[in-house]
């Protein structure tokens, strides 16, 4: 009567009398065939070794997306679309191990459409980046459902939803507390042993009312104990919570056996009181982390401005926070685009490599949409805004796996390799002590088995590196000192060697003392002067610029400008350069002694502004500090006419290096790191861009300017300038602290197992003890950083 039932390999249907064999294995149909080829042509069907069946019958998804066909919804759910490349942010409620990440960062090999894909583990969410042409969102949606991973989305209010509170953990949490409080009321017969009381003859009666108030806390409270131990064992791996949800079941199992055949009231408040104070510990990690990642994403703003264009078309810089919508942003050349708008101007070149990783420049006209996160090329525009600024989408973009120097620390490498280890010790530990336990006294077997499964926790390991420099993040962000993620503070402890650019970095821009040397500007020659530097974004550029008089504002017919050594600019029949003297054909001018902008019209010499450079405050005490555990080197590209300057004001010996264009900075760098030196490099964020992203560390000095740039590690406020080397010194005290928080963790787990292993730990106080270590950690390592923070300025 009853058939032997082919299962899928795909998804796991049963398949019927006409299963579909291809390569020895059967399918239920050929959707799932044409997936496993997919993985099979792209060398992923390691996919099948992880997860068996994890794939979802196409019958299940058929015509469920079909609303992704309208483009009056995709377009609530695309966040990037330059008419070409499309990126979107799904939620994948799926995502729970290093398996769902590897497979759904590799999508690309699945379809040749997708360019790229990024997972936010903790938001269980997936960035992806695909070609419009070549894959729809639909495609993308049900690609990604057939291989298991299926998106969650809302059309009711989708940005909301993605930031939803998850509140089950608090529910579980009121059901286990209430079980628990009544079950310890129930066991009082239990405790004081009242025989001789009316409550004896109840005792029946309570023990099977604790069963009953158990069932919840186990099978609803507990449930995630088991279905992330379950998913780990089907993937082959061994995850924490293995000997956890092992310690729930044996607890059970051994107390319905013992209230069953009246051998005892069993452990039904052990049982429980363990499962609540688990979900105690985990609330409190939850809450922290929700905290940093708040903290991270909406108080850390990043200190670029931005010029607005107010009702009278007058310039006034504010923050990037302060924009609102329908507001009119004059972006100039190499800025980024911080928030998306429409075109006012006639065209634009937008590179968009910062979103995609596409450095092609796309043409863009009046009246087009441009993006958040392009840079024009070329010139100044005007957009007009269509939002308020989404700083978090600034932080996401800056996360970009596209300018990511190394993904792996030391700290992440040493804390996975103990994750690895630590459940297979601690089920060892567990049955070589239960075993010999049952030798000397078989009562206590249990307990010892139970309790070492749940005090040994490697959680307190885990937690000691992301929430000390969680912390650290915040605190410097505090103080106006913006790092792209943790993993910057480590690198940062760990540089030999400083560089620093001069103009804009050491020298300020806004006490600067301008005089002109030559003939004089006539006002057609200034005006265009004054509208050539309004598109340009160098220091100097910005300084000369506010210097002269106002005039009308008007579109340059030609705009280029050639980094490190000036701008060109050409209006109706007259052009004028300005930069080095080179750049406007006065090469016997190069060796000036003072730092000069040369300006030439119509190819005629006109003179030059010389700045009277003023150094930023502290200078001088920065140096001498960290002359004292740093090589220090400052690397300009002006001539040598600030030499003898620099010679007074810095330590003896220190090397100056002048004339030095951004491609000879770059390599630099890399001759310094060819011998093992750890580069920080402290420049202007845009003229010194490739040596940014070649340093260890690349730091970017903001003075009211718009200097985001992908290429930095951070973005120090320029009136934070002095207090560089303090925070320098506080990484390095950052990674004793998460070293001390290792060797509290190990002493913990160590001691803990003792008191286990000899049968002295009751497990319900394990269950105590087991969230008050990571407690403890992340107390101290609060602490001890915050200690850190106040010593800063």
């Amino acid at each position: 009567m009853f058939q032997n039932m082919t299962k899928c390999y795909h998804c796991s249907d049963n398949c019927s009398a006409t299963a579909i064999v291809f390569d020895e294995k059967n399918f239920c149909c050929n959707g799932c065939k044409t997936v496993y080829e997919i993985f099979q042509t792209n060398d992923l069907t390691y996919f099948y070794d992880l997860q068996s069946g994890a794939g979802t019958s196409p019958r299940e998804i058929e015509g469920k997306y079909d609303f992704l066909n309208s483009d009056k919804i995709t377009q609530r759910l695309i966040e990037f679309d330059d008419g070409t490349i499309q990126i979107v942010n799904l939620f994948i409620p799926g995502i729970h191990c290093s398996s769902c990440i590897w497979i759904l960062e590799n999508l690309k090999k699945l379809h040749p459409g997708i360019t790229n894909s990024q997972v936010d583990f903790p938001k269980k969410m997936i960035r992806v980046t695909f070609k419009r042409e070549e894959v729809s969102l639909k495609d993308l949606v049900v690609l990604m459902a057939r291989i298991g991973y299926e998106p969650y989305i809302s059309l009711d209010d989708y940005e909301k939803e993605k930031s939803k509170t998850d509140r089950s953990i608090l529910y579980k949490l009121g059901v286990a507390g209430f079980a628990f409080g009544n079950i310890m009321f129930l066991s009082f017969p239990e405790y004081f042993e009242v025989g001789e009381f009316w409550l004896d003859q109840y005792k029946g009666l309570f023990r099977w009312l604790m069963f009953a108030f158990s069932l919840p806390v186990v099978f609803y409270a507990g449930s995630d104990y088991f279905i992330s131990a379950y998913k780990g064992l089907r993937s082959r791996l061994l995850n924490i919570d293995v000997p956890i949800a092992l310690g729930i079941i044996v607890l059970f199992l051994r107390s319905s056996f013992e209230i069953t055949f009246n051998l005892g009231s069993g452990f039904f408040d052990s049982l429980t009181g363990l499962i609540f104070f688990l979900l105690v510990g985990r609330f409190f990690q939850q809450k922290t982390y929700s905290f940093l990642s708040f903290e991270r994403d909406y108080k850390s703003y990043f200190p670029i401005a931005v010029t607005r264009l107010n009702k009278n078309k007058k310039e006034e810089t504010v923050q990037v926070y302060d924009i609102k919508r329908r507001d009119r942003l004059l972006i100039r050349n190499k800025e980024l685009i911080p928030v998306d708008g429409i075109l006012i101007s006639n065209g634009a070149q937008i590179d968009y490599s910062f979103v995609t990783g596409e450095s092609e420049p796309v043409q863009k006209n009046s009246g087009d949409k441009v993006f958040a996160g392009g840079r024009q090329c070329y010139g100044a525009i005007e957009i007009e805004t269509l939002k308020s600024v989404s700083q978090s989408y600034l932080t996401q973009l800056w996360s970009n796996s596209v300018f990511e120097k190394d993904k792996t620390t030391a700290f992440q490498t040493l804390t996975d390799s103990i994750g690895k280890r630590f459940t297979i010790a601690v089920l060892t530990i567990a049955i070589i002590a239960a075993s010999i336990w049952m030798f000397h006294d078989s009562s206590k077997a249990l307990n010892v088995f139970t309790a070492v499964l749940i005090i040994a926790c490697p959680c307190a390991i885990a937690l000691a590196a992301p929430f000390t420099l969680g912390n650290m993040l915040r605190i410097f962000g505090r103080n106006k000192f913006y790092l792209k993620n943790s993993a910057v503070i480590e690198q940062l402890a760990l540089i030999d060697t400083a560089i620093f650019d001069k103009t804009g970095t050491i020298t300020t821009t806004q006490s600067n003392t301008i005089t002109y040397e030559g003939m004089e500007l006539t006002a057609e020659e200034e005006s265009l002067l004054k509208n050539t530097l309004r598109a340009s974004n160098h220091p100097l550029s910005r300084s000369l610029y506010e210097l002269l008089k106002e005039h009308n504002i008007e579109t340059l017919d030609e705009y280029r400008e050639y980094t490190g050594k000036g701008v060109h600019g050409v209006k109706d029949k007259s052009d004028i350069k300005v930069g080095s003297a080179d750049f406007v054909g006065r090469q016997q001018l190069s060796d000036y002694k003072s730092t000069a902008v040369h300006v030439s019209t119509n190819d005629l010499y006109k003179g030059c502004f010389v700045f009277h450079n003023t150094y930023r405050e502290g200078v001088s005490e920065v140096f001498k500090n960290m002359a004292d555990y740093l090589d220090l080197a400052v690397i300009s590209g002006d001539n040598e006419g600030e030499k003898g300057r620099l010679e007074k004001l810095l330590p003896k010996l220190t090397p100056l290096f002048f004339n030095q264009k951004p491609t000879d900075k770059l390599e630099f760098i890399k001759e310094l790191q060819a011998n093992d030196k750890k580069v920080l490099m402290v420049g202007d964020g845009l003229n010194d861009a490739g040596a940014l992203a070649q340093s260890n560390v690349g730091l970017a000095i903001s003075e009211n300017i718009n200097v985001f740039s992908p290429a930095c590690d951070g973005i120090l406020d320029a009136t934070k300038f002095r207090f560089l080397n303090n925070y320098i010194l506080a990484s390095k005290k950052a990674m004793n602290i998460i070293k001390l928080c290792f060797v509290l963790s190990l002493m913990y787990n160590v001691v803990g197992l003792y008191f286990a292993i000899t049968g002295q730990l009751e497990p319900v106080i394990a269950a105590i003890l087991m969230p008050l270590s990571s407690i403890s950690i992340v107390a101290f390592a609060t602490l001890a950083t915050n200690m850190i923070g106040k010593k800063l300025n």
